[in-house]
């Protein structure tokens, strides 16, 4: 159990110093994942910048996640449920397209650009505050190879057992603090987890540009 995002980072932290030799870039997810990152990239000086996954609702009920997308237009999609649903793929581009712009127009908001972080040929530690079904990161980490980076480290405070085995196959290390047996929602393993404000972001993102 964590306290807070706060507390989540500061422990996170501590599993995390040992890649301060490789010069690596921290990208975190907002919002929750920028607290979560802010006590790493602050403590060992590391290069930061943001990623935004956006998932690709169904048509009828946008909470279920037919797909994913990352900011230079990666994408994926669950097959099953596109079938299953009979999903055109004229929705699809749509929607591809839609959540792109709303990954840049957040970008634009938070850091005042939508440029892809520099990745390549670094070692990129990707941090957020607790991962369900890791299917809207698998977007990200798809957009990250492709722009060749040189090692894939994902860090979260907590994670369900089958999505850390699914996202080790596909990252070079997954590190986790805390793996309960049975998973519930990311929010119940925090005494505190109200949702982490724009203006929370901006002054966190304003700090670390000081830095």
């Amino acid at each position: 159990m964590f306290i807070d995002r706060e507390d989540a980072g500061e422990k996170l932290s501590i599993e995390l110093e040992k890649f301060k030799d490789e010069n690596p870039i921290v990208l975190a997810i907002p919002r929750g994942g920028i607290v979560t990152a802010y006590e790493t990239i602050k403590k060992f000086r590391f290069e930061w910048d943001l990623i935004i996954p956006r998932k690709i609702g169904s048509p009828h009920n946008k909470e279920i996640a037919i797909g994913a997308v990352s900011l230079d237009g990666t994408y994926l999609l669950n097959e099953e449920f596109i079938d299953m649903l009979n999903i055109s793929e004229e929705y699809i581009k749509k929607e591809v397209f839609e959540q792109t712009e709303e990954i840049k127009r957040r970008l634009n908001k938070y850091k005042g650009n939508e440029n892809f972080p520099h990745v390549k040929n670094k070692t990129v530690i990707i941090i957020d505050d607790g991962i369900a079904t890791g299917f809207t990161i698998q977007a990200a980490i798809k957009s990250i190879k492709k722009h060749d980076a040189k090692k894939i480290i994902l860090a979260v405070p907590v994670a369900p057992q089958d999505t850390i085995s699914l996202l080790e196959k596909i990252v070079d290390e997954v590190i986790c603090l805390f793996i309960p047996n049975e998973f519930y929602a990311v929010g119940s393993y925090y005494k505190s987890f109200e949702q982490t404000t724009d203006e929370e972001v901006f002054n966190i993102v304003r700090e670390l540009k000081k830095t």
